[in-house]
């Protein structure tokens, strides 16, 4: 299951993602595959030690009604995630025609700019706030901590929709991080 279709995804960075949007296979079942809340994946109760193998299998990640699958063109296998299925882990300012911008980088080599290709926010997990990034198909990536703790250094005042406080402007979007009180 998943080994033919998935020969040479490990070659695919952000740019050359499989459609997986235009792919309707067949639901075929569970796979004991878990991605955990501090982004490390899991299959068989075995944590999958291999880089590439990980990046491999979040291109042909898919999110549908509130749940994780894998997909390839004759396949829908369904996974469980934890929390958010992509782990934020770097990040640069970058010159782009909107401005100044904040790239952020995964941990599957994603590469997204605020403000152009996601937003972040903060949302609660299990009573714990948490930064997180839009990504592909709806899903989102958790910003790990020294990220985030790297951006806090960044903040300034911005006054957005949501109101006014510290926050972080990227490609001309203001975020707000921290609201006045």
């Amino acid at each position: 299951m998943l080994n033919k279709e998935l020969k040479g995804l490990s070659e695919t960075k952000t740019s050359g993602l499989p459609p997986v949007h235009t792919w309707s296979p067949p639901f075929c079942g569970d796979m004991n595959m878990v991605i955990k809340a501090n982004g490390e994946w899991f299959h068989e109760g075995g944590k999958i030690n291999r880089p590439a193998m990980v990046t491999m299998f979040s291109r042909i990640l898919w999110f549908e009604e509130g749940e994780y699958f894998l997909v390839t063109p004759v396949e829908k296998v369904r996974i469980q995630v934890e929390d958010a299925p992509f782990l934020v882990t770097g990040w640069q300012w970058v010159e782009t025609s909107a401005g100044r911008a904040i790239e952020f980088i995964t941990q599957t080599e994603d590469v997204l700019i605020l403000g152009v290709d996601c937003d972040i926010w903060l949302e609660k997990f299990q009573n714990e706030e948490r930064p997180y990034v839009s990504m592909r198909y709806g899903m989102k990536a958790l910003v790990n901590r020294n990220v985030f703790y790297g951006i806090a250094d960044c903040l300034e005042q911005v006054v957005t929709a949501e109101g006014s406080g510290m926050g972080v402007i990227s490609a001309g979007k203001s975020y707000l991080l921290m609201k006045d009180e």
